[in-house]
């Protein structure tokens, strides 16, 4: 075998084995490559970085089933572009929509700086009053950009879980201010 082979070989075998420094090693030798496979479906986007960061996520839990019949790199790179193409069936399936449409507010640039801080300060008080786990996940999707695979890792529960729970939680949110919106008028 080539030196190179039998490095990988052997990196093969830590991250089978749950070595936390080789999970490491394979980030740092593979993520550049990963990215630029990403950029070809996102461009210079946070979309490309979290396709990846999705890819290496489902390439560590499925290391046990590596077969070893392709080189990792090979296998990554089937793992981001699947993750990519995920990515873009989600966005075609939910359309992003901003809170301030979802709610039948003007467009930013027709609302005095006044209004806008206040729709803020009532959607972030409407945030705190739901429950718990709604307000997590609301902060972490929506406000703080996380992908649903950070999300969940962070909530320490499972993708479809997040999902679940996301859109739950801005239904709850949405029914808040609708609420409020009526007693206000």
């Amino acid at each position: 075998m080539e030196p190179s082979q039998t490095t990988e070989v052997d990196l093969i075998d830590h991250l089978r084995a749950g070595d936390e420094e080789a999970y490491a090693t394979l980030f740092r030798t593979h993520f550049g490559a990963m990215l630029g496979v990403a950029r070809h479906y996102f461009g210079d986007s946070d979309d490309a970085a979290d396709a990846v960061q999705d890819a290496f996520v489902s390439a560590f839990r499925a290391m046990g089933t590596f077969a070893g019949t392709a080189r990792l790199r090979t296998w990554l790179h089937r793992i981001t572009v699947n993750a990519c193409l995920m990515k873009l069936r989600n966005r075609r399936r939910q359309p992003t929509v901003s809170l301030d449409a979802a709610f039948g507010v003007p467009a930013r640039q027709d609302v005095p700086v006044r209004d806008r801080e206040d729709t803020t300060r009532r959607v972030r008080a409407a945030i705190d009053r739901l429950p718990q786990a709604y307000q997590a996940v609301i902060r972490l999707r929506d406000l703080d950009g996380l992908d649903t695979a950070a999300t969940a890792v962070k909530l320490g529960t499972k993708r479809p879980a997040i999902k679940t729970r996301l859109h739950r939680a801005r239904r709850a949110l949405k029914e808040a201010l609708a609420s409020e919106i009526a007693t206000a008028s």
